[in-house]
């Protein structure tokens, strides 16, 4: 029976609280969790901005975003009233008019739990946190929220996490990656710990190798300015896919506690081979979408879309062979790939099992593979065991692949969760175990530099490829060296 979520009376400070990601995702999510009952009678959310909004404006805005949510099928009224009656609007111009942080005291409430959920540009991240401390507003238990990106490299993640740390203590700052707060991302955990049949298999005495794609059919839309000066191995690579990888290759934690889980993932980190010299070349495929045609849809290339200069090497497309240097993943290549403008929108972990040592069925017309183990995490949740099995019949054998299947919602015939729903509700109970550690974001930092920087000395430019398609040719060569292919060629054989 799952354990009640522990309910506190919060105020929940987002700065940034009338952005894009906030009607996106933070408010949506909140009523979500209000209407399920996760939110204590005395929690307040207190978005602050520089907009001038009157707690009217806030609410109005509030319940255009709840409506037009895709996880918000039914609104109830009961429930919508009572979560916009939570929401205020603070205007506080960070470095300017400090008269905004005596408006946010009074709008405080003391003896509540606090937390501060960052939802701004990390540069100005320092200053708020500085503001916060400087108003007396950072009591021993308030916890801060921190959203990608975490600096551009090393150096900046490390100043960005300086000046933050040095308002609040590393077991108060959660930063967030909302792949963590996936239901099927979470089950990967229970599937590979709470079933002991897996475990004398995860190892690379019976696994080939590991792919994990995150695909997506968007581009960068109006987000060409910033993806200019990040590109997907900063945006995508350095956090969503690495902590994929993490949860797939760790030891066993002692226990299911934040450190515990957060330790094996440091080193995995710790584990990974350097992509260095030549390596860079045979182990890496950056690519550039172009005009091509989504699912129908006739879209722009990147060079084409605003917001950007006519000419840009940013890549909007990464493939990579990553190794982790362990005794039980030595010898095991990691297929890492993710990009935009892809022909479907999958996200999976795929765990490919080695060849039976010695088949007893030649010829019954079927590969001698022992199947692979997919974790789907978007867009239908489940996992996906492929067996061969006999063709029924007389006659002569006849092998072919078939899946057993776990469907999330037709098993549990309930909804999963939107990620964000999953993590704030950990923050509002104090639980950092799915929320990155500072030594994580730092070890991600330290291998994927050397690539970036390599590219650059090197110029390794990135491969165009139609929106729409499978991504550049380079990344069938990267995995082809081995006579490997990708999991949906495989299925489509």
């Amino acid at each position: 029976m799952q354990q009640p979520v522990p309910r506190h009376p919060t105020d929940l400070v987002v700065f940034g609280g009338t952005g894009d990601l906030s009607m996106r995702k933070l408010l949506p999510s909140l009523y979500l969790l209000d209407r399920d009952g996760h939110l204590d009678d005395g929690t307040r959310v207190i978005a602050v901005s520089k907009d001038g909004l009157t707690d009217a404006d806030l609410r109005d805005k509030a319940d255009s975003a709840v409506r037009g949510h895709s996880a918000v099928q039914v609104v109830e009224p009961d429930v919508l009233s009572r979560f916009l009656g939570r929401l205020g609007h603070v205007t506080v111009d960070v470095g300017g008019d400090p008269s905004g942080w005596t408006r946010l005291t009074e709008a405080l409430t003391s003896g509540r739990d606090r937390v501060f959920y960052l939802a701004v540009p990390p540069m100005i991240s320092g200053a708020i946190c500085r503001g916060l401390r400087d108003a007396d507003l950072v009591t021993s238990e308030a916890r801060v929220v921190m959203e990608k990106p975490l600096g551009r490299d090393l150096v900046s993640s490390q100043a960005v996490n300086d000046e933050v740390g040095a308002v609040f203590d590393e077991s108060r700052i959660y930063r967030i990656d909302h792949y963590l707060g996936k239901e099927t991302v979470q089950n990967l955990l229970v599937l590979r710990f709470a079933n002991v049949f897996l475990e004398p298999l995860w190892n690379s005495r019976w696994i080939d190798h590991v792919q994990i794609t995150v695909a997506e059919t968007v581009g960068v839309g109006g987000r060409r300015g910033y993806y200019d000066s990040s590109g997907a191995m900063r945006d995508m690579v350095q956090n969503h896919l690495l902590q994929l990888l993490c949860l797939t290759a760790m030891e066993p934690p002692s226990s299911y506690d934040r450190d515990a889980v957060r330790d094996e993932k440091l080193k995995v980190l710790q584990s990974l081979r350097p992509v260095t010299g030549d390596r860079v070349a045979r182990h890496t495929v950056r690519g550039q979408y172009t005009r091509g045609k989504v699912q129908g849809e006739e879209v722009l290339g990147y060079l084409d879309e605003a917001g950007g200069p006519p000419t840009s090497d940013t890549e909007t497309y990464v493939a990579l062979r990553a190794e982790v240097a362990n005794w039980r993943w030595a010898g095991v290549p990691f297929y890492l790939r993710t990009g935009k403008r892809m022909a479907n929108a999958d996200s999976e972990i795929v765990i490919r099992f080695r060849d039976v040592p010695h088949t007893i069925f030649p010829g019954a017309g079927a590969p001698t593979d022992a199947g692979s183990l997919v974790i789907r995490l978007q867009p239908d949740e489940g996992i996906h065991l492929t067996m061969l099995a006999k063709t029924p019949g007389a006659g002569a054998l006849r092998l072919r692949p078939v899946p057993l299947e776990l469907s999330f919602a037709d098993t549990f015939a309930t909804r999963s969760p939107e990620a964000y729903e999953r993590l704030l509700m950990d923050v509002l109970a104090g639980d950092s175990t799915l929320f990155m550690r500072r030594d994580e974001v730092e070890a991600a930092w330290r291998w994927v530099d050397p690539i970036i920087q390599a590219w650059g000395d090197l110029g390794v430019a990135p491969e165009p490829y139609p929106a729409g398609s499978a991504g550049p040719a380079g990344a069938d060569r990267l995995i082809g060296r081995t006579g490997r292919t990708w999991h949906e060629e495989e299925r489509a054989r």
